[in-house]
Order: structure tokens, then sequence, then C-alpha cells
């Protein structure tokens, strides 16, 4: 995985709300999101869909939806981004159409559609409404091709999340690999995201450059109850991780458009805070989706409403924004390597592992989800005995010297302490 993948902070974005019209006023926000510390947008399907639909259920692949605006806005919202440092990502949708795409209306693409013995349109789920494509037929291939093409070639684009691109493996999992040389031959550097479990290595295999942090069960969030009861959390975010082939390649977030109720509404500020720095400080890329860093509640598919941008009720804000920068400055927090610590009193509510290889630019971590200040003594893995003896360590988020591990070291409850040897 390239550096400029590996040191990917992703930000997404429900663009109505940001405000209207939708991607001008996503545009009017980059600098804002520069300055949090993000590098990457991943905007939610803006291509044309339905009135009333957030975007899944697609009836022209190549078009920009209108109530979002038109292709100039969105050409002049990529601009702006790259002028920013910031990669634009498109949601995009190859599993399925709507049942109201002309291909499906038409009677001239019947064989565009996958179909059961019985001549009937399948679908997954309940999804009724969004037939799947035919990926045995080689002209829904090289259609499907050329919309992935059409959005780099036309508009720039640096990326893509590919929504339930799993569909598409059971189908026809040779469609992946063709597809993915075809698109870097295209653009190198493209940063391809695979909605579909990081549990299984087709998807890197394929050339995606990372995968959901799912389980094996199809849209089930690895840590969907690791924050449900406090005393557990340890013992469940190690078994959630070590599920991990590839730690690094792993799309971790707290929330997104399906998790439902927001992550600050379902636990809580304090332990929000904790969470984030867990997400922004493990291996992976790291998702921070609208209004995280503000506390705005609210669900992606319920009634809509534009985020107060202007509005911190918890204070999050600026912990989102020193968590993001000091990611971006600790090449030890970007890499794969990472290694448990051992804590003592062990505390079900506390969790601590180190980042990066033995030497002077490794990190400790500490986290505390608890409502109470902890104090920590670690044991350290082989290898890191020069950070374990050390008599100080500066905490490089808080911005403090605190003492070595011999003597304990305290977190405050809901916050974390990034460690290193004093240099």
């Amino acid at each position: 995985m390239s550096e400029q993948v590996a040191s990917a902070i992703v930000y997404g974005v429900i663009p109505p709300r940001f405000g209207s019209p939708p991607l001008q006023a996503v545009a009017d926000r980059l600098p804002y999101l520069a300055g949090l510390g993000i590098d990457a947008v991943w905007l939610s399907p803006i291509a044309a869909c339905p009135p009333g639909e957030f975007g899944y259920g697609v009836v022209d692949e190549l078009a920009v939806r209108r109530d979002y605006g038109d292709e100039d806005d969105l050409r002049a919202l990529v601009r702006r981004a790259h002028a920013e440092g910031i990669r634009v990502l498109l949601d995009l949708v190859p599993n399925h159409t709507s049942h109201l795409h002309p291909f499906f209306t038409d009677g001239e693409h019947v064989d565009w559609y996958d179909r059961d013995a019985d001549g009937q349109p399948t679908h997954y789920f309940n999804w009724t409404h969004l037939p799947n494509l035919n990926y045995d037929n080689p002209d829904v291939r090289a259609y499907m091709d050329s919309v992935f093409t059409h959005w780099v070639s036309e508009f720039d684009v640096d990326g893509f999340r590919v929504d339930a691109c799993w569909g598409v493996q059971y189908r026809r999992p040779e469609y992946w690999p063709a597809w993915s040389r075809m698109l870097r031959e295209l653009k190198p550097g493209l940063l391809l995201i695979a909605e579909a479990s990081a549990r299984d290595e087709y998807w890197y295999e394929s050339g995606y450059d990372v995968a959901y942090d799912w389980t094996d069960d199809l849209g089930k969030w690895a840590w969907e109850q690791v924050f449900d009861e406090r005393a557990e959390i340890a013992a469940r975010l190690d078994r959630a991780l070590a599920a991990d082939p590839r730690p690094e390649r792993v799309f971790r977030f707290l929330d997104n458009n399906d998790t439902g109720p927001r992550f600050v509404t379902r636990y809580g500020p304090l332990l929000t805070r904790a969470a984030a720095a867990l997400v922004l400080t493990l291996p992976g890329i790291p998702c921070v989706y609208t209004g995280e860093e503000v506390g705005a509640e609210y669900e992606p598919y319920g009634e809509a409403g534009v985020v107060d941008w202007e509005a911190d009720p918890h204070g999050l804000r600026e912990w989102y924004r020193a968590l993001c920068r000091l990611r971006a400055s600790r090449p030890a927090l970007r890499g794969a390597a990472w290694a448990r610590v051992g804590i003592a009193p062990d505390r079900g509510d506390c969790y601590a592992y180190v980042r990066g290889e033995p030497g002077p630019e490794a990190a400790l971590v500490l986290l505390n989800f608890g409502d109470d200040e902890a104090r920590m003594q670690v044991t350290l893995p082989d290898g890191f005995e020069a950070l374990a003896r050390a008599s100080a360590l500066v905490d490089v988020l808080g911005d403090e010297e605190v003492s070595g591990p011999a003597a304990g070291i305290s977190v405050p409850p809901g916050s974390a302490r990034v460690l290193e040897e004093r240099r």
C-alpha cells in the first residue's frame, strides 16, 4: 500500500447536510476540512436518482443529480479540493440500478439484469426496487467500466467508495481484478474502497486499497457491540482487532451512512472522544463522517437537515483536529506496525498499544473509555525497552510531559494519551 493511501484521513460527506445548493456548499467548506486535517472527501452518491432517494437507486450513472448541482459545480468542487490538498472520492453503485432506470424499463436491456430460473430479476435483502445487473453479459461489464472511467477522465476524481461490490464478487469474482488494473492504468494512485468485509483478502488481491471494518456477516460493523458494556470494551476490541488479516487495510469509522443514530447519540461525548482516538491511532484508514467532529446528531436516511457547523456542544472539534494533525505528523501512526500492551490493574474500560517499530519514533497509545481517571501500569512488548525505561515521556496529543511507564501513567476519563520518548 502506497504512502499516499496510508496517509489518508477520509471525511464522509452527505452533500445536502452541508447546505444548498449541495455541491457548492461542500466546496465552500473544503478550507474548513483541510484545516481539520482531512485529505480526502468521500461524497455520498451524486449520480441521478429518483426524487427523495439518498442515492443508491441510480437512474443514470453518468449524470450529476440535479438537486445537488450540475457538472460545472462538480468540476469546481474537485478543483477547489485539489487546491486544498484534498482528494475527491465518489460513491458509485455498480451492483444494481433503480427499478426506474431506463435500462430496466425500456424492454431492450432484458439481458442486462441478473435473473432467476423463472426469469425474474434478482436482488439482495429486501431491495426489490434495486435489481441486480448481469455481469456475465460483456456489455454490462464494458458499460460499468465506462462509468468509472467517465468520472476519472471528465472530472479528475481521485478514487471511489464502491457500493455493494460484494454482490458483483458473488456473481462475477473475476470482474474486480480486471477493473482495478484498468483504472490504475488510467490514473495511478487512485484510492479504492470496497464496501465489503476487510476480513476477506480477496479485496486486496483484487486491487482495492482498503475494505470495511465488518465481520464476516454482510454489513455488520466489527465494533457494533464493543462499546455497549464498559467493562467488556477491552476484551471485545481484542477479539475484533485480532480478526483483521491486514489491519493497515481496514477502513475504520464510528459513523457512516448505515450506522443509524450517531455514535455520540448512542454513547455520549466522553466515550466518543476515546473512540475517536482509537480510530485515528490504529492501523488502517480512518473516516470521520458528516458533522461527527461537532457532535451532530441525526440519522443519514432520516429527515433532511443541515449540520450546524458553528455548534460544538461537547467541544469535540479541537479534539478531532488534534488527532488528525497528530496522525499526519507521525509516521508510526500511519504505518502497519502495532502491538497490544498489557495494563495493570486490568480494566475492561482501558486499552493500550504501541504503534511503530521499536525505536525513538515508536508511540505508546493509552485509551480510557471510562468515566473516571485511570492510572495505568503498562507492560511493553519485547523490543520497546527504551520506551519502558524512560523516566519521562511526552504526550504529543496533549502537549505535556508525564512520568515514565514505571511510575504509572494517568489518563483522564474519556480521553487518550499518545506518548513518545522525549527527543
